[in-house]
């Protein structure tokens, strides 16, 4: 039988650590992402994160003395407990997130628990580098392979060259085959890792697969090992005269064989995995919204674009009072991200809201000059059409634009309103856009989402504000939703010091109404302001409105314009310095089922969303 060729002792460690350092510095990557969807802020979640799994690494390392250096099979396990635990964590962490249960817990304490894959990970990674150390240090004869040598030999030479201008060097190369090239390794599979996960991994399948495929290298890696160096019958790698030799246990690699077979399954299933583990924990969330019992959400339909989640889901009341969000027993609603953009309960009020009441401020013609910024799923757009005027609409997701056209839920609220004539849509960066334009619009409409991460905190700043203000006419005004300032004052404070400083001085408050639950009862929906540099602008004008704002007239003719309120004490939230007031808490998780209830028959729609 020809013999098969294996790697020296030395080169086979190499690339363990390399595979070992790729795993373990992207499921930094990956867990920072996880927490940060889960709980937000991804400044915040980065940063902690990278500092328990560092910290962890260096718990791990001293623990690692106490490893007996003879048991070479230590690694083995180490990458063993890995690739469990690496699966096992993210499942606990959108269990905590989702279960009943855990709601119980202070969320401090949640907040806690939900760190503990983190630390466990970074535990035994911290294992790992002493561990290849101490193995590469005991060889006999440490050697690399002749090819490698010369590369190495090479790079010595050159790397010696270009530090001796600065440092004082040595021609000894002894201890760069042991030490510093494991370290090189570790390090280049820090370097690898983050491009690998950042431009592939992460894109291609998303962050529930990544872990699962990262613990699959980890598994492999522990795989690997054995195969080399083991005295048993898997040892096929291994060779006759051996400085590293490992007996581990013959339950242990069976477990392993078994978690490599369900690990590649899941890396083979993945969008069925990742479909399966997504629903979970959305409709999970969306429940939790609720008090317990009274909402059951079923998701239909999600898909992940360039820029955000796409989820299409059913939600069902199931309380034992009177539904208190909308006709019937279900309906069907759409969020991007974490944010509910449309239902069929609120998608006509909130776009007569947003569209037809600073409509009535100008002439219904092609002479009136509207920016659409957002609105993807062209309802605002449709209604804009209504009115004949002029319309620029600028989104940047091109690929849930055109989902929405075909969509059945949409299309029966948008109409094709995309064929609109009087209507120029760009895929673009509204930023990009404000700056390159010269157009001046009399209205501009923000169909955006509502400031729930922080990768909102650009279009919620005072240069972004800034940007809008240069580009009204004498005449214009700014239309957006927002929430209540009894139920999210913080944020309040912070936008409305952030308008004040871009140059918005005037405001009108106004809400949406429409008969929600199909009971007889007009109720307000969502809260929206104008904005504009001076109280010279035009004022609502019902008699010039669609037949909503006139029906609803009563509550619109008497809107003036006010002095935008500021707050001492309040940091307008910039580019480059921002104030994470003005993001909103989402959660809610420790509010008692009663309290939400309540809050759900009083507060406005734009709370909800």
């Amino acid at each position: 039988m020809k013999r098969l060729i294996t790697p020296s002792a030395q080169t086979s460690l190499h690339t363990i650590t390399f595979l070992v350092a790729f795993c373990s510095f992207t499921y930094e990557l990956a867990y920072s992402e996880l927490l940060t969807v889960m709980y937000g802020g991804t400044v915040t979640q980065y940063g902690l994160t990278i500092g328990i799994f560092f910290s962890s690494l260096g718990i791990g390392s001293y623990i690692a003395k106490q490893f007996d250096e003879t048991r070479p099979e230590n690694v083995f396990r180490t990458e063993l407990y890995l690739a469990f635990i690496a699966p096992v964590g993210l499942l606990f962490i959108i269990w905590i997130n989702t279960a009943a249960l855990p709601q119980l817990l202070p969320e401090i304490l949640l907040g806690l628990l939900a760190r503990l894959p983190v630390v466990g990970i970074g535990v035994l990674s911290g294992f790992e580098l002493p561990l290849l150390l101490a193995l590469v240090n005991n060889l006999d004869s440490p050697s690399l392979s002749p090819g490698v040598r010369r590369i190495t030999n090479m790079t010595d030479r050159v790397i010696n060259t270009i530090i001796g201008i600065l440092f004082h060097t040595s021609h000894s190369r002894s201890e760069y085959d042991t030490y510093s090239t494991v370290l090189a390794m570790d390090y280049l599979g820090g370097l690898i890792s983050a491009l690998i996960y950042v431009f592939l991994l992460y894109p291609s399948v998303g962050l529930i697969i990544s872990i699962f495929a990262l613990a699959l290298i980890n598994v492999v890696a522990a795989l690997f090992f054995i195969c080399r160096f083991s005295s048993r019958p898997w040892g096929i790698l291994a060779e006759g005269d051996r400085d590293i030799i490992t007996n581990e246990r013959t339950v242990l690699v069976v477990i392993t064989i078994v978690l490599t077979a369900t690990l590649g399954g899941a890396v083979i299933s993945h969008q069925t995995v990742d479909n399966t583990l997504t629903e979970y924990y959305l409709e999970g969330n969306i429940e939790q919204e609720y008090p317990p019992g009274t909402v059951d959400a079923e998701i239909t339909t999600q898909f992940t674009t360039q820029y955000q989640h796409v989820v299409q889901y059913n939600r069902t009341w199931k309380g034992s009072s009177s539904n208190p969000l909308f006709a019937g027993q279900t309906e069907r609603c759409l969020r991007l991200d974490t944010a509910i953009q449309v239902c069929d309960s609120t998608a006509r009020p909130y776009h007569n809201g947003l569209v037809d009441v600073p409509l009535s401020m100008y002439p219904n013609t092609t002479d009136t000059d509207v920016l659409l910024v957002g609105g993807g799923d062209w309802i605002a757009l449709d209604h804009l059409r209504q009115g004949n005027v002029s319309v620029d609409h600028v989104d940047i997701d091109a690929e849930f634009m055109q989902y929405a056209k075909t969509n059945s839920f949409l299309t029966e609220y948008h109409n094709n309103a995309y064929t609109y004539e009087h209507a120029k849509t760009y895929q673009a960066d509204i930023y990009d856009y404000l700056q390159r334009t010269d157009a001046q619009y009399d209205v501009i409409l923000l169909d955006l989402p509502g400031a729930k991460t922080d990768d909102l905190l650009p279009v919620y700043s005072t240069q972004f504000y800034r940007l809008l203000k240069d580009s009204l006419t004498e005449n214009g005004v700014v239309a957006t939703w927002g929430y209540s300032q009894y139920t999210y004052s913080s944020h309040q404070k912070a936008y409305f010091n952030t308008v004040t400083q871009a140059g918005f001085t005037q405001y009108q408050s106004y809400y949406a109404y429409d008969d929600y639950t199909g009971n007889g009862e007009i109720r307000r929906g969502e809260l929206f302001y104008l904005f504009a540099p001076d109280s010279s602008r035009p004022v609502i004008t019902p008699t010039n409105g669609t037949q909503y704002v006139r029906k609803y007239q009563g509550q619109y003719q008497s809107k003036k314009w006010r002095s935008v309120p500021t707050y001492r004490g309040v940091r307008p939230n910039t580019l480059f310095n921002p104030n994470y007031e003005i993001l909103i808490d989402t959660q809610r998780k420790q509010e008692s089922a009663s309290n939400r209830l309540s809050r759900l028959q009083n507060m406005t729609l734009s709370d909800l969303l």
